[in-house]
């Protein structure tokens, strides 16, 4: 499907785990998002929200995948028609592209959690709206502090400018350090798998912005 599997030239094999690193401080938390005992209840509330408009298109909402206490989480735009008719973010050859990227630095899909800045796929895949954006937010917020990630990986010009409440282009985005807002949790930006299929010439900088979220995550 002329999807390349990515690996480090010094072989990381998919066996290997990661170094273990301590849990971060308190003060990781999301502010004015109290984590939920009940992850389960926070499952309803998205599969059964009528906040905004797109709840009359979907076939169902997209909550996340992955590990709820994993240290990585990935986080990109909106779930597109494949993720609509199987309710799970990253499926198709997007998602085959970023299960190749996360194998590139020794993580496989299950060991962290995927997630999207919209739970309803917006019509004809179209940029979501400013308002969408707003009533989905605080059910991202709830899942950050939930999962405590140690390192939050945005995927696209859009998940980042949300993520970071910015308008800077992502090409000037990429390559820094940020942090998500009123937390500790380090913010790496790199391009959406969609994107690296359509320029593949453009792999070898997310291949950069990986080794930069590894180094975040060991406290390089």
């Amino acid at each position: 499907m002329g999807i390349d599997v990515w690996l480090e030239k010094n072989s990381l094999n998919t066996g290997d785990t990661l170094q273990h690193v301590p849990a971060m401080a308190p003060n990781n938390a999301v502010a004015g998002s109290p984590v939920l005992n009940d992850w389960q209840s926070l499952k309803v509330r998205v599969e059964t929200c009528q906040q905004c408009d797109l709840h009359r298109s979907r076939k169902q909402t997209v909550f996340g995948s992955g590990d709820a206490d994993a240290d990585w989480m990935i986080i990109g735009e909106a779930p597109g028609a494949e993720e609509d008719r199987q309710g799970e973010p990253f499926v198709g050859r997007a998602g085959q592209l970023l299960n190749s990227m996360l194998l590139a630095i020794g993580l496989k899909r299950e060991q962290v959690f995927i997630a999207n800045i919209l739970k309803c796929r917006p019509p004809d895949n179209r940029d979501p709206k400013i308002e969408e954006v707003v009533q989905c937010e605080e059910y991202l917020r709830q899942q950050i502090a939930h999962v405590q990630p140690r390192v939050i990986l945005a995927l696209g010009r859009i998940a980042a400018q949300n993520l970071l409440k910015t308008d800077t282009a992502i090409g000037k985005m990429r390559g820094q350090r940020y942090v998500y807002p009123d937390t500790d949790i380090p913010l790496i930006v790199t391009y959406h798998p969609a994107y690296l299929l359509r320029s593949p010439a453009q792999k070898s900088k997310s291949w950069e912005d990986l080794q930069l979220a590894m180094e975040v995550y060991k406290g390089v």
